[in-house]
This record gives C-alpha cells, structure tokens and sequence, in this order.
C-alpha cells in the first residue's frame, strides 16, 4: 500500500479540470448551427467554409499526443494554464473575426489551447486520484462532461444565435475561461512527477504532418473534395511520416512517445472504443438531425428537444460507468453497455419516427446512457493501464482517438449516406435528367432542387426524398449496430486480463 495521502482538494481539482474541459468539448459542436449565419455575415466561399469547420479537429488529431507528452516532460499545470490563456484568447480573435481568413487563424489557435488543455486534463485526473476506485468515479464525472458538453453543443449555440451575433458562440467561452484560470492557478499542484528526458521539436513536427496528412487525406478523398489519386498520395506521405516517427522513437534514447503504452491490451482497446463509439454516434447524430427536419419538418429547436433524452441520458452515464466499474468490473461493463447500444441502435432503425410514442425516446435514452458509459469505460481502461508520471501521454492518446472518431466519423457516414439515399430514391418520371441527378446527392440537394420546381413537381420530388432518406437512416443506424456489436465483442475479448493500476504499484 502506498503512504501518500489523496490530496484533500482532490474534488475540487476534479471540478476545475472539468471546466477547463466545457468549452473545449462545445467548440466541437457548437459552430455547426452556426456556419448559416456566420456564411452570410463573413461572405465566405464553400472552400473557406469548410476549413473553417475542418481546421479545428484536423490540427486537434495532430498536436494532442505532442501536447500530452510535452506535458508529462514539465508539468500539467503549465501546459494546462497556457493552453486555458491560448483558448481564451483565441475565443475573442473568432468572436471579432473581420472575415473568414481571419476566423481560420484563430480556429488554429483555439485548436492549440485545446490541445493543450485536453490531455492535461486526463493527466491531472490519473494523478491526483491514486486510488483506483476514486478514479473510476472521477472517470466518470468527467465523462459526464465530455457527452453531455457535446450533446448540448448545438442547443446552446441556437441559444445564443436568436438573440445575439454569430461571435457569441466563441465569446460565451471567455468568462469560463476567467474563472477556470484563476481555480487551476490556485488549487493545482506546483510540485509534479515527469518523466525524464528532452521534447524535440523534430519529433513532434514529423508526427503533426504525419496526423494531419492521413486525416485530411482520407476526409478529402471520402468527401470528393480531392482527386481520388491526390487523396491516396497524401495519405500514403502521412503513413510515410508516420512511419518514419515510429521507427525514431523506437531507436531514440529519449523518445517523445513511449510506444510500449500500445503493449497495454486495455490502452488499444480503450483506443478502439473511443474511435468507433465516437465516429458511430457522430454518424448517428447527422442522420438524426437530418431526419427529424427534413423528413419530419422539425425547426433546429425542436430537433434539439426530441434529441433530450440521448442529452439527458449521457449526463448521467459517466457517474453510472464508474460506479457499475467499481462493482462488476471494467470489462463485464465495457462490453455490455456497448452491447445493449447495438441493441438500442438497431431497434431505433426499425422504429417509426413519425409517431415516436414511448419508445422512441426511450431507446434514445437508452442509446445515449450506454454509449456515455461505454466511452467512460475507455477512459477508465486507458488511464488505469499507465502509471501517474506518464498520464498525459495517455490521456493524448484517448482524445486523438475522439477526435478520430468524430471527424472521420461524420465523413464516412455522410459518404455512405450519400450513396444509400441515391440508390434509394425513386425520382418523378418527368424530372430533367440533370435535375435528377442533383435531387439524388443528398436530401438538402433534394430540397434546393425542388425549389426550383412547379409546386407539383417540387411536392412529388420532396415526397420521393423523404420515403428515400428514411429508408436511408434505417440502412444507417442498423450498419452503426453492426459496428456497435462487433466492438462489444471485440472489447470482451481484449479486457480480459485488465486489472487496472493500483496505489501500490506507484
């Protein structure tokens, strides 16, 4: 048993660390209800459009396992401070931004501070909470957080947008980030355990351009924003890169990623869940937005308010995961929540969305409790796998696998549904060839096409789109089950041996 005494500000800590996390997890969500608006107000092209939107997770795959270790060399708390003042002060550059070159430049450095606090935030949890069944409780509030923040991203932002400017969706992060400076400044620790040895900058540029050429790589390529050619040969540079990282740090005496944490069954499968969980529920998410306004003619406001019970669910799911962890064990809970996901996943696309009753809402209560408890349960596998001094680099990898997970996510899924709502859509015999092209992209392009019709014509097309995309989100969130149930699978197996630090072994 170790005789260090817990911290007696240890849930104090919690607290700090977990709104020095809020805005982060938002800043994924929030911006999409509000790309209309800013479109309009900034005059921005579709190109400047997207890398608004991409800028943030593409930089955020590539600078979090950097961060991380940079982290675990000088300390969590002064890499945590300087990315909450670069976040902060990143909100105001957006919010203020003259135009979209502008509110790209400060994207990138929103992406920075997040990078920064992310990881560090993991770190200070695996080292403040020594005891294993403290931090699977501590996993869990945070989790909390992390689904419950990204949940109500959009809700907050359509908030803010019916009675202020487009820039208040950053500035509602400068007040946090005030009061968040100022706690962490106070109640973190100024003494902390590193790990030895030097940060090369070398090392760390090799696998920044390595992340980000394979990421944007694949989401160009899948989005047909790039020549499939281009594509792959961006991809293959960044494996290249890649490549070349992993033999450095394997032959460097000081490297800055220790591989030997991917030795740890627990830490792949943790990386495993994090990826296919989030880029499910992100898939998932866009084709339930888009179902309930399209299809069921919902306003933004009212999709938000159908989508309360996965928001509500998720809220609590994290507490439950720690606590179910601490009685049954990490892997009987890992593998059944994501089971009973799959379950929940493939009930909902079968069910009839256009006369919900109880189910409906139950089942997305269910899908979001179990999936928030499933993605606790990765935290709590990955960060009780590592020992305190390297719970930084730990935490890295646990959030580029979130950010993976949504940004290839939300590609693949729209890729996919592009195709299955094609190939389900039964268009108007009398439609123009070249208009029946366009309707049959997506159910958007179905609309601005019908616009363009006589009221007939346009009711016919926007009827043959609805029956298309309904039977093209049962295709969806039936594959998202199959996903779902394969990883539940995969993860009983790999969770096999867990036990989980303790105490003693520090």
């Amino acid at each position: 048993m170790s005789t260090t005494r817990p911290d007696p500000k240890r849930w104090l800590v919690l607290v700090a660390v977990m709104l020095a996390f809020l805005p982060v997890v938002l800043d994924m969500t929030i911006l999409h209800v509000a790309v209309p608006t800013l479109t309009q107000a900034l005059r921005a092209s579709s190109t400047e459009v997207l890398w608004i939107i991409d800028i943030y997770p593409l930089l955020m795959a590539g600078l979090l396992v950097p961060m991380g270790t940079l982290a675990d060399r000088i300390g969590n708390r002064k890499i945590l401070l300087t990315g909450l003042v670069a976040f902060g002060f990143a909100s105001v550059a957006a919010a203020f931004a003259q135009n979209a070159a502008m509110l790209i430049g400060a994207r990138v450095l929103l992406a920075l501070g997040g990078s920064m606090i992310m990881p560090c935030v993991l770190g200070i949890i695996r080292r403040t909470f020594e005891d294993p069944k403290e931090r699977a409780i501590a996993l869990g509030l945070w989790g909390t957080v992390g689904s419950a923040g990204a949940a109500i991203g959009p809700l907050v932002g359509g908030g803010l947008l019916e009675h202020f400017w487009w820039g208040s969706v950053f500035l509602i992060n400068v007040p946090v980030m005030v009061v968040v400076i100022s706690a962490c400044f106070f109640l973190l620790p100024r003494v902390e355990k590193t790990t030895s040895g030097k940060w090369a900058i070398g090392q760390a540029l090799l696998l920044i351009a390595g992340m980000i050429s394979v990421v944007y790589g694949i989401k160009a390529g899948f989005g047909a924003k790039l020549p499939l050619v281009l594509a792959l040969g961006i991809v293959a540079i960044g494996l290249c890169l890649l490549g070349a990282f992993a033999r450095q740090q394997l032959r460097s005496k000081e490297p800055m990623l220790d591989l030997s944490l991917f030795s740890h069954p627990a830490i792949v499968a943790g990386m495993i869940m994090a990826i296919v969980a989030t880029s499910s529920l992100a898939g998932v998410e866009l084709t339930l937005a888009q179902e309930l306004q399209y299809v069921l003619d919902k306003t933004p406001l009212q999709a938000g308010l159908f989508m309360i019970p996965i928001m509500a669910a998720s809220a609590v799911g994290g507490p439950i995961a720690g606590f179910l962890s601490n009685a049954f064990g990490l892997r009987l809970v890992a593998s059944s929540s994501l089971l009973l996901s799959a379950g929940a996943l493939a009930m909902l696309g079968a069910s009839d969305f256009h006369d919900p009753g109880f189910t409906v809402p139950a089942l997305l209560a269910l899908l979001g409790l179990t999936l928030s408890i499933g993605l606790t349960a990765s935290s709590i596998a990955i960060m009780g796998s590592v020992e305190a001094s390297k719970g930084g680099a730990a935490g890295s990898l646990e959030a580029t696998g979130y950010e993976l997970g949504t940004g290839l996510g939300i590609t693949l899924f729209g890729v996919f549904m592009s195709s299955v709502y094609a190939r389900s859509m039964t268009l108007p015999a009398d439609l123009p060839a070249t208009l029946a092209d366009n309707s049959s992209r997506s159910i958007g392009d179905t609309y601005l096409v019908a616009q363009s019709l006589p009221a007939d014509q346009a009711t016919a097309l926007i009827d043959a789109g609805k029956a298309a995309f309904t039977a093209t989100h049962s295709v969806l969130l039936s594959t998202a089950a199959g996903l779902i149930f394969c990883l539940s699978v995969l993860v009983f197996f790999m969770l096999a041996k867990y036990r989980g630090t303790t105490s003693a072994s520090h």
